[in-house]
């Protein structure tokens, strides 16, 4: 059975809850409840697994806090026996306008520390979905910004963009990194 682990990058905690910087968990918990699954408290993480035609897909919000993302990532990863070709790690992007989205099968950090250290612990052949979350912060407010909790109005502009993560979580599962780039990203704006 093929085996995949997607991850939502953010940071754990009640406090953290709707934030920007969780975006990534966001993704993760529209893609349990529309699959009907749960999360469990686990290591390094909270965990839920499902099948789809066939494959194993494993879900995981890291409990180590964004910047030691990559501790659970490599765990999970190693615990599971998953090929790094079969990782999607989901995030937040500053530079993408709010509910705008990019899929790339591998690169840079782009100044993100979560994924910086999953880079750091596994390098950069890794697929990467980066949602938007916008930059309208004073020079120097980048942390307040993505902490920052969504008003009402952002999260209706967010909302169909999560929605279509969850189709791009189950297209990389069923086809592959690239004909779900090829199909998706046209639609990222």
């Amino acid at each position: 059975m093929e085996k995949y682990l997607i991850v939502g990058l953010g940071n754990p905690g009640d406090e953290y809850q709707g934030t920007r910087h969780n975006t990534g968990f966001m993704i993760l918990d529209a893609f349990a409840k529309a699959s009907n699954i749960v999360f469990d408290d686990r290591r390094y993480g909270f965990i839920t697994q499902t099948a789809i035609k066939g494959r194993q897909v494993t879900l995981l919000k890291p409990t180590t806090f964004m910047n030691l993302s990559g501790n659970a990532v490599r765990y999970w990863l190693g615990k599971e026996k998953i090929p790094q070709r079969h990782l999607l790690v989901c995030v937040d992007d500053i530079a993408l306008p709010l509910g705008h989205f990019r899929l790339k099968a591998n690169g840079s950090n782009g100044g993100h520390n979560g994924l910086g250290n999953i880079q750091q612990l596994i390098g950069h052949n890794y697929a990467r979905l980066r949602m938007g979350v916008g930059n309208e912060f004073p020079r120097g407010r980048q942390v307040e910004w993505v902490l920052g909790r969504y008003s009402d109005d952002e999260l209706k502009t967010l909302q169909p963009a999560i929605d279509t993560a969850v189709e791009i979580i189950r297209s990389f599962v069923l086809a592959g990194i690239d004909i779900t780039m090829n199909q998706f990203n046209k639609l990222g704006r």
